[in-house]
Protein backbone atom coordinates (compact mmCIF):
# COMPACT_ATOMS: atom_id res chain seq x y z
CA UNK A 1 0.00 0.00 0.00
CA UNK A 2 2.59 2.04 1.08
CA UNK A 3 4.57 2.17 -2.39
CA UNK A 4 1.09 2.62 -4.30
CA UNK A 5 1.02 5.88 -2.49
CA UNK A 6 5.04 6.89 -2.73
CA UNK A 7 4.64 5.90 -6.63
CA UNK A 8 0.78 8.03 -7.06
CA UNK A 9 2.61 11.12 -5.28
CA UNK A 10 5.43 10.62 -7.67
CA UNK A 11 3.39 10.28 -10.80
CA UNK A 12 1.39 13.49 -9.55
CA UNK A 13 3.85 15.82 -8.25
CA UNK A 14 5.56 16.97 -11.88
CA UNK A 15 1.92 17.65 -12.92
CA UNK A 16 0.91 19.80 -10.24
CA UNK A 17 4.05 21.74 -10.30
CA UNK A 18 3.45 22.26 -13.89
CA UNK A 19 -0.63 23.35 -13.81
CA UNK A 20 1.19 25.75 -11.05
CA UNK A 21 3.28 27.00 -13.36
CA UNK A 22 1.42 27.67 -16.09
CA UNK A 23 -1.36 29.55 -14.43
CA UNK A 24 0.52 31.63 -11.64
CA UNK A 25 3.75 32.32 -13.87
CA UNK A 26 4.50 32.71 -17.85
CA UNK A 27 8.21 30.34 -17.50
CA UNK A 28 6.26 27.54 -20.18
CA UNK A 29 5.37 30.83 -22.08
CA UNK A 30 8.70 32.17 -22.54
CA UNK A 31 10.21 28.35 -22.92
CA UNK A 32 7.82 29.15 -26.38
CA UNK A 33 5.25 26.07 -25.05
CA UNK A 34 1.83 26.25 -27.13
CA UNK A 35 -0.65 25.10 -25.60
CA UNK A 36 -1.36 22.09 -27.06
CA UNK A 37 2.14 20.74 -26.70
CA UNK A 38 2.06 22.00 -23.20
CA UNK A 39 -1.48 20.08 -22.29
CA UNK A 40 -0.17 16.95 -24.16
CA UNK A 41 3.43 17.13 -22.17
CA UNK A 42 1.22 18.07 -19.03
CA UNK A 43 -0.61 14.07 -20.13
CA UNK A 44 1.89 12.31 -21.48
CA UNK A 45 5.27 13.69 -19.98
CA UNK A 46 5.56 15.95 -17.43
CA UNK A 47 9.06 15.75 -16.33
CA UNK A 48 10.27 16.33 -19.84
CA UNK A 49 8.26 19.31 -20.52
CA UNK A 50 8.89 20.94 -17.08
CA UNK A 51 12.94 20.29 -18.33
CA UNK A 52 12.50 21.76 -21.75
CA UNK A 53 11.22 24.75 -20.24
CA UNK A 54 14.19 25.03 -17.49
CA UNK A 55 16.76 24.43 -20.24
CA UNK A 56 15.11 27.08 -22.68
CA UNK A 57 14.99 29.35 -19.90
CA UNK A 58 17.86 28.82 -18.03
CA UNK A 59 20.14 27.56 -20.08
CA UNK A 60 19.82 28.58 -23.77
CA UNK A 61 17.72 25.97 -25.16
CA UNK A 62 18.84 22.24 -26.04
CA UNK A 63 23.05 22.95 -26.09
CA UNK A 64 25.56 21.66 -23.53
CA UNK A 65 23.97 21.34 -19.98
CA UNK A 66 20.24 22.09 -21.01
CA UNK A 67 20.77 18.54 -23.18
CA UNK A 68 21.49 17.41 -19.81
CA UNK A 69 18.72 18.85 -17.96
CA UNK A 70 16.01 17.60 -20.93
CA UNK A 71 18.19 14.08 -20.99
CA UNK A 72 17.04 13.97 -17.31
CA UNK A 73 13.58 14.99 -17.60
CA UNK A 74 13.20 11.98 -20.05
CA UNK A 75 14.54 8.99 -18.19
CA UNK A 76 12.56 10.70 -14.90
CA UNK A 77 9.12 10.14 -17.20
CA UNK A 78 10.50 6.83 -17.68
CA UNK A 79 10.95 5.61 -14.33
CA UNK A 80 8.31 7.05 -13.45
CA UNK A 81 6.00 4.75 -16.15
CA UNK A 82 8.05 2.17 -15.43
CA UNK A 83 7.61 2.05 -11.97
CA UNK A 84 3.90 2.19 -12.04
CA UNK A 85 4.06 -0.27 -14.34
CA UNK A 86 5.89 -2.52 -12.50
CA UNK A 87 3.85 -2.46 -9.29
CA UNK A 88 0.54 -3.49 -11.23
CA UNK A 89 2.30 -6.13 -12.50
CA UNK A 90 3.70 -7.10 -9.34
CA UNK A 91 -0.23 -6.89 -7.44
CA UNK A 92 -1.84 -8.32 -10.37
CA UNK A 93 -0.24 -11.46 -9.60
CA UNK A 94 -1.19 -11.63 -6.16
Amino acid sequence: MCCCLGIGILAASPRLILLGLWLFTDYLAQASIAFVWGFIGFLLAPCTTMAYAIAQNSFGGLTGWGTVVFAVGIVLDIFIYYGGGRSRSQYSHD
